[in-house]
C-alpha cells in the first residue's frame, strides 16, 4: 500500500462562536494542511497519484479561497464554526468530489489541519 501526501499552508483569521474563551475573539493562524491518499498500486508511469494534480486541486478548491480572509465570512463557516475539525472535514468532503477518478487506484485517506505546531485535527474516511 502506498500513501501519497502533500503539505501546504494558508493564512487566515477566524473566531469561534459560543466558545466562552479567548478564541471567541478574532485571531489568526498560519494553517498547515496535509492531504494523504492511499493506493494499492501504481499507474503505467510508476505513480500512485500525481503530486502536481493533488497540489493544484487543494490550491484551487481551498487554499486560494481561504488565504488572507476571515473564515467566518466564507461558506460554510458563515454557518458553522471554522474550527480545525470543521475545516478538515470540509476539505475532505470537497477533495473527495474533485479527486474521484475511476481510472486511479488512489483514494483520499485523510486531511490534517494544524492551527499551530502543537494543535491539529485529522479527518479520515469512515
Amino acid at each position: 500500500m502506498y500513501e501519497i501526501s502533500v503539505r501546504q499552508h494558508f493564512d487566515a483569521a477566524h473566531y469561534l462562536r459560543d466558545y466562552n474563551g479567548r478564541c471567541e475573539n478574532l485571531h489568526g493562524h498560519r494553517y498547515e494542511v496535509a492531504v494523504s491518499l492511499s493506493a494499492r498500486g501504481l499507474d503505467a508511469s510508476g505513480l500512485a497519484f500525481d503530486f502536481t494534480r493533488l497540489k493544484r486541486v487543494l490550491k484551487e478548491r481551498f487554499l486560494d479561497v481561504y488565504d488572507h480572509v476571515c473564515l467566518n465570512d466564507v461558506a460554510p463557516y458563515d454557518r458553522i464554526n471554522p474550527s480545525a475539525e470543521n475545516i478538515a472535514r470540509t476539505m475532505f468532503e470537497g477533495l473527495s468530489e474533485h479527486l474521484a477518478d475511476p481510472e486511479s487506484q488512489a483514494s483520499l485517506h485523510s486531511v490534517t489541519v494544524w492551527e499551530s505546531p502543537d494543535s491539529w485535527c485529522t479527518y479520515t474516511a469512515d
